[in-house]
């Protein structure tokens, strides 16, 4: 097989879905996270010996809840739908993948957090690249942790430029709606 003959519209098209079935239960939490945040940090308000907080008000325990719970939400219907005939083959997702997709994805979110404090940076400020893809690091670690040879049956070179070039604009997007719609101070 050619490189030509890997690289056909089809081909395109079955690697960007296969990449957004795998990442919307890493996806969606954050949004959802944002949204229904609020309430008791995380860190429990405690600042380190730099002066700045472990993670800031932005990281509570409702809105982890409520983003992971979204992420296995939407991850039990692609398991459900996994049993029923599906038009193109899609990764199969497991209980655990799609939890170590969800919990990872605000992991790594609030890993960033911790070293944007450590750095000095506000909550809300930009740190480009980084606030784009904490997500995806996150997500992937975890999943690497509970089952690493899901990622290599699934994950295949164009399935993560496909991960690599729909997160910033998904985040994009999704920071601009919540920019507009009053959820987020920031439009980043």
């Amino acid at each position: 097989m050619t490189l030509a003959d890997a690289i056909t519209p089809g081909a395109i098209g079955l690697a960007a879905l296969a990449a957004c079935w795998i990442m919307l239960p890493a996806w969606l939490p954050n949004p959802i996270a944002a949204l229904f945040g609020g309430g008791r940090p995380i860190d429990g308000g405690r600042v380190l010996r730099d002066g700045y907080r472990v993670l800031g008000n932005g990281k509570t325990w409702r809105g982890f809840v409520a983003g992971v719970l979204a992420g296995l939400a939407i991850g039990a219907v692609e398991i459900a739908v996994q049993g029923y005939p599906l038009p193109v083959p899609l990764p199969a997702q497991t209980p655990m993948t799609v939890f170590a997709l969800s919990a990872g994805a605000l992991l790594g979110d609030m890993a960033k957090s911790f070293f944007k404090r450590r750095l000095g940076k506000d909550r809300g400020a930009a740190w480009p690249v980084v606030d784009q893809f904490d997500l995806v690091v996150g997500a992937f670690v975890l999943l690497a942790l509970v089952d690493p040879g899901w990622i290599v049956a699934n994950i295949s070179l164009p399935v993560l430029v496909f991960i690599v070039i729909l997160t910033p604009l998904l985040h994009r997007a999704m920071n601009l709606i919540g920019y507009a719609a009053g959820i987020k101070e920031e439009p980043w």
